[in-house]
């Protein structure tokens, strides 16, 4: 889904979710109002590698990568750009036409290239400059390779130069780097930017315990591609759902984390190729949950799988493979409150439909008066202060972002204090000081509203709610960062 957390949200004229990594441990979008907002640390960022959707375009694998409300991507070399140009391939050698294509692509999905591998790095500097330069050109952060080992002290010297990292991969006995001895041994007396790439199931292919490997390397993983398999030592062993197979994540996490490990984890998952999402996104979920436990990544999931953590009339509402759908019967509200946060989610309307987001619900007995709703609408009838993305009958988004009906936009939501904040699909389109609704019924610039509550003086905590208008709508990657 929507880079691969982050203080949120964008300096004026960049989109919400290209910014660049400022550096391996943090990204952070600079806020364009005058308030404090505090930086939200991602050190664990998620991404996928290309590779798990490699039977697809390169297009289509970043297109499910957004679907799954991810902002981070791993590329790989040689995968097919698109079916409308079957001969091009995403790789190094791109010509500055397609590059810019591929950036306008990932801008409009909301995504960066954090990493690019696994690309052969041969002890041939001029071949090995091609590489860095279409890295650094691209904003990828680390190359995953397996050079020669007579190629280290040159490629040294052009990771210092360059600034961008080398991550050894290690594919299964007998790839030179299957045991991580050998990677210790090539990366001694290297500079920090030479390391440890961690693919946790080739380990458990070639029967290394991946916890164990992971202790061993400590200091010198820069990202890893984390694989959970359904047997130990057995090569043709396939990918399940992390945290259900015999890698012991738990605990890889767990060491990571007292690691103090800041960088990348790409899922590459190699098993379903044609039907993995359902289980890509239970990674994801998982990787979510553990991680905000320990404290490396502030997003968590807003719903539970069986919704039990809501407010709902029965058979009203529905989470199945990560989508929020209605079916009528009543709004669903979180049973938890939420005062300042980022609420990051997709959504989607059919032609005509009506529905909202509610933020900061005091009183669901009263929450027409009680609450903030952002408007999700196919806008249709005209009103400024009724169309998608407004907040209803308050405040005009700025600008029209929203995709036409049937599309899935991407909206996030930052409420800090007395501000409020929206983005949708990359664009600002609310800034909002909720200090300025002095009055109940008017709006500051003297058009009225519905509200008997005078904005500055709603509930600045309270319900989540997703409104049942009547209408069909569907929500997805609904997650949430308390700040």
């Amino acid at each position: 889904m929507i880079k691969n957390l982050i203080c949120s949200l964008i300096l004026t004229g960049l989109l919400l979710y290209s910014s660049p990594i400022l550096n391996a441990a943090e990204s952070c979008y600079a806020v364009k109002s005058p308030g404090a907002l505090p930086c939200l640390k991602e050190n664990w960022r998620l991404a996928t590698q290309l590779w798990t959707f490699h039977t697809y375009t390169f297009y289509e694998a970043v297109e499910k990568t957004a679907a799954l409300g991810l902002d981070w991507v791993e590329a790989y070399p040689g995968q097919q750009l698109s079916k409308d140009n079957p001969d091009e391939r995403f790789h190094h050698t791109m010509s500055g036409e397609l590059r810019r294509q591929v950036k306008e692509k990932l801008n409009d999905l909301g995504l960066t290239v954090v990493n690019y591998g696994v690309v052969p790095l041969p002890n041939d500097e001029a071949q090995c400059r091609i590489v860095f330069d279409f890295a650094k050109d691209m904003g990828i952060e680390t190359l995953v390779s397996e050079p020669p080992f007579d190629a280290f002290e040159m490629l040294d010297k052009l990771c210092q130069e360059y600034q961008i990292n080398i991550a050894i991969h290690d594919h299964p006995n007998p790839s030179p780097y299957w045991n991580p001895d050998t990677v210790l041994k090539v990366c001694e007396g290297r500079s920090s930017r030479i390391g440890a790439c961690a693919d946790t199931g080739h380990w458990m292919r070639s029967g290394i315990n991946p916890l164990e490997a992971i202790k061993k390397l400590k200091g010198r993983i820069i990202s890893l591609h984390l694989k959970d398999l359904n047997e130990f030592g057995v090569m043709d062993a396939h990918d399940v759902i992390w945290g259900t197979g015999k890698a012991d994540m738990d605990k890889i996490l767990a060491e990571l984390k007292n690691q103090n490990f800041t960088g990348v984890f790409s899922i590459e998952y190699e098993h379903n190729w044609e039907s993995s999402m359902p289980e890509v996104r239970k990674c994801a979920e998982y990787f979510y949950q553990q991680a905000h436990k320990l404290e490396q990544n502030p997003w968590k999931m807003l719903l539970a799988d069986d919704l039990s953590n809501c407010i709902l009339k029965p058979k009203s509402w529905s989470l199945q493979d990560g989508v929020l759908a209605r079916h009528g019967g009543g709004d669903l509200w979180t049973k938890d409150q939420y005062g300042n946060f980022i609420l990051d989610l997709d959504f989607k309307v059919e032609k005509g439909s009506n529905s909202g987001v509610f933020i900061r619900t005091g009183d669901l007995d009263n929450w027409l008066h009680t609450a903030i709703e952002v408007q999700i609408h196919d806008t249709t009838d005209g009103t400024s202060r009724g169309a998608c993305g407004a907040i209803y009958d308050c405040l005009a988004p700025s600008q029209n972002a929203v995709k036409p009906a049937g599309q899935w936009n991407r909206m996030r939501i930052m409420a800090k204090d007395n501000m409020i904040m929206l983005f949708m699909n990359g664009q600002q389109i609310i800034d909002m000081d909720l200090d300025k609704w002095t009055e109940p019924h008017k709006n500051p610039d003297g058009s009225k509203n519905k509200f008997n509550t005078a904005y500055k003086d709603m509930p600045r905590s309270g319900h989540i709610g997703f409104q049942d208008h009547g209408d069909a709508v569907w929500y997805r990657n609904i997650r949430i960062a308390p700040i």
